[in-house]
């Protein structure tokens, strides 16, 4: 750990308000980083390949349960009523077939992993799940866990001073639970997403005023607050304070409102990603795959986690119908980002996961839909090096659950960790109280083997 030592005193002056002694304060290191000490910092962000590049996830979340029967496991043996009415193609990795409506991915799965065999669903509508790896019925710590983007500004922090390591893009929605870009738990609200929706992107120019002004703003700030810091004991100060760092360094810099300036991009690759449909469906997300293309200009500019959520998939009715309207845009803005990726050399830097709270009912109700099913669900996973151009996992003949290689949420989470420099199994987050928290259960979980 470093430490700068302060002047040792034996007089009262020598403690802040909190009892913590002003030598103790000015330790960092393990404190700073949640109980990681300072060469663990440095180890991590080696293994980042911090130097060339940085790692990052782009987090595409499926509001509303996919339809895992009718995208990556379809049953042509079933009976009509169960396989419903799409069919299934081949790809370009013999042996492997999905369904139909996605001809981009099939004939680009040697970039793909589907996994078929998802379970530990929790059954509730909610994006929670997709973000942090928890269902919200474990036993939390006080503040609750964090999600994946959390953890990485709070291991990590910021890439650039001007671009926030996690960046969140959901918009709101008519069932919020679905928005959810991203809790920081009980790592605070220094490390919550940034979430440029429209209502906020004024806020990224300065209007009016100069650097100059902008500085001396700071400085006045920084006085009227610093006497408060010594008698802060619940952290939210700390918080606080990280917010106006970083709100400074996206004031000071334009290179955050530029990543998410699309008409800066060249337009036949904006042609190749689609522009989608930007309105919100029902109580969904709309059909924004200009959003695909913004996570990788924000991941390209120095973000170390994008979310985003993409269309409504809870197509209790008309199931066929929606599908034949969103799964050729998800198939179109997939492929388009995975392939950008690896043509600006970052495919193997960069993990993508797209997926859902749960699956669909393996029988089509009387509405020609599928309801809840959280038994077995369903993820699309590319980049972040791993071994790719394969199936994980089966489900049986009616795809009502797991047969083979029963895959959760967790060991999902583990594996994105493995990608990113973290492991599961050592690393540790300091909770509200002062305890060591892992981040996945790692005594039940760990990475897929079959991936690394």
């Amino acid at each position: 750990m470093l430490t700068i030592l302060g002047p040792r005193s034996s007089g009262s002056s020598s403690r802040f308000c909190d009892g913590v002694s002003r030598r103790s304060f000015l330790k960092i290191g393990g404190l700073a980083m949640g109980g990681m000490a300072l060469p663990e910092v440095l180890k991590a962000e080696q293994a980042t390949g911090k130097q060339g590049g940085h790692k990052g996830v782009i987090m595409i979340f499926l509001p509303g349960g996919p339809p895992h029967q009718d995208m990556w496991d379809v049953k042509m043996d079933a009976p009509s009523e169960i396989r419903g009415e799409f069919s299934a193609i081949p790809t370009s990795v013999p042996g492997i077939e999905i369904c139909e409506m996605f001809p981009q991915i099939a004939a680009n799965m040697q970039k793909f992993v589907p996994i078929r065999s998802m379970v530990g669903a929790g059954g509730d509508h909610y994006a929670y799940q997709c973000l942090t790896g928890w269902n919200k019925r474990d036993r939390q710590p006080g503040g609750g866990f964090p999600s994946l983007g959390s953890v990485l500004s709070k291991v990590y922090g910021p890439v650039d001073p001007a671009m926030p390591p996690f960046v969140g893009l959901s918009p709101r929605m008519g069932h919020m639970p679905w928005a959810d870009n991203g809790v920081p738990g009980f790592l605070g609200i220094a490390h919550a997403p940034f979430t440029p929706n429209a209502e906020g992107k004024d806020d990224l120019i300065l209007n009016g005023i100069t650097l100059d002004r902008l500085g001396d703003r700071r400085a006045v700030l920084t006085a009227l607050d610093r006497f408060r810091k010594d008698c802060d004991s619940s952290g939210q100060l700390a918080g606080t304070d990280a917010f106006t760092q970083q709100a400074f360094g996206v004031l000071t810099s334009s290179k955050l409102a530029e990543a998410l300036n699309l008409d800066l991009e060249d337009q036949k690759l904006r042609d190749r990603y689609g522009r989608g449909v930007n309105q919100l469906r029902d109580d969904g997300g709309p059909r924004l795959i200009d959003n695909f293309l913004v996570a990788r200009r924000l991941i390209s500019a120095g973000a170390r986690c994008v979310t985003l959520a993409f269309s409504r998939w809870d197509w209790h009715g008309a199931n066929f119908q929606q599908g034949r309207e969103d799964m050729p845009l998800l198939d179109q803005g997939l492929v388009a980002l995975v392939q950008d990726l690896e043509e600006r050399g970052m495919l193997d830097d960069i993990s993508v996961v797209c997926w859902g709270e749960f699956g669909r009912t393996p029988k089509v109700n009387k509405d020609a839909g599928r309801d809840h099913w959280p038994q077995v669900s369903c993820a699309l996973l590319a980049g972040g090096g791993i071994k790719a151009g394969q199936v994980i996992g089966a489900t049986n003949r009616l795809g009502e659950f797991a047969t083979d290689r029963p895959v959760h949420f967790q060991e999902v989470f583990a594996t994105l960790y493995h990608n990113l420099g973290i492991n599961v199994d050592h690393m540790t987050l300091r909770d509200l109280q002062g305890r060591p928290q892992f981040l996945i259960d790692q005594n039940k979980y760990k990475a897929l083997p079959e991936l690394l």
